[in-house]
């Protein structure tokens, strides 16, 4: 299944529960200040595209471009092993999650790199994920198993070359529905929306992603999780992986 295929089938919700969270908004756009041109590779709803900065987005989805708001930045059609621009067109290109995504990842880094001369990806550390996270760890193993064949920092890094890499701590009201996003709102795993907005859970086996769910629900219910992970309820933020890499050429 393609990018475009994929979230057609899983995007139709993006623009209400992936609303950019502030405080990664800040992070990321401090990696952003100082330029003046960007390209937005994955696109989506324009999540994360700043206002100071000429903007054009790239994305292959027709149901996420949909989404885009009328004051959005310009998109275009296409996808990231492509990009339809000549070399150095761009000061930055932009990816938040989604190079995971692409059928052929390096070679839509390549491209970033090729019409820019810095390139700012977010992704996450698999292994802090599937170690940190309480909902892939105890409940939902099979995730952490497909994540090993995804495209996520190791792979960002090699492709990119020298690169700053930051921590993204995920705050416990996060407005940005990704995977680890709920992680002190369990119940919220439980709602059918909120799932379909994350493709780690949208695209996974439904029977797997039910019984899973079944037990957390279980849990829930009886006070289980609760008891379990009461150390969460003191914190305001956790680190689940997700980090920021800056390269620059």
């Amino acid at each position: 299944m393609s990018t475009a295929e994929r979230y057609d089938h899983i995007g139709t919700d993006y623009a209400s529960v992936r609303r950019p969270d502030s405080r990664w908004v800040a992070r990321i756009h401090q990696a952003l200040d100082g330029h003046r041109t960007l390209v937005n590779v994955g696109a989506g709803a324009g999540s994360y595209e700043p206002n100071f900065i000429s903007v054009v987005g790239v994305e292959p989805s027709q149901i996420m471009i949909r989404q885009r708001s009328s004051s959005a930045a310009p998109v275009v059609c296409g996808v990231a092993e492509q990009l339809p621009f000549l070399d150095g067109a761009f000061d930055v290109a932009l990816a938040v999650l989604t190079v995971h995504h692409w059928s052929d990842p390096g070679a839509g880094l390549a491209e970033m790199r090729r019409v820019s001369r810095k390139q700012v990806v977010v992704t996450w550390d698999p292994d802090v994920f599937a170690r940190q996270f309480w909902l892939v760890r105890d409940y939902l193993p099979e995730a952490a198993e497909r994540e090993t064949q995804l495209a996520t920092l190791a792979t960002v890094v090699a492709h990119l070359g020298p690169a700053t890499t930051e921590m993204l701590p995920v705050p416990d009201d996060c407005t940005d529905g990704f995977f680890g996003a709920y992680w002190k709102r369990p119940y919220a795993y439980l709602d059918a929306t909120v799932r379909g907005a994350i493709s780690g859970l949208a695209l996974l086996d439904r029977g797997v992603v039910a019984a899973a769910l079944a037990r957390l629900r279980f849990d829930l219910g009886y006070g289980r999780w609760h008891a379990r992970y009461a150390e969460l309820m003191d914190l305001c933020e956790i680190d689940l992986g997700y980090r920021l890499v800056v390269a620059e050429q």
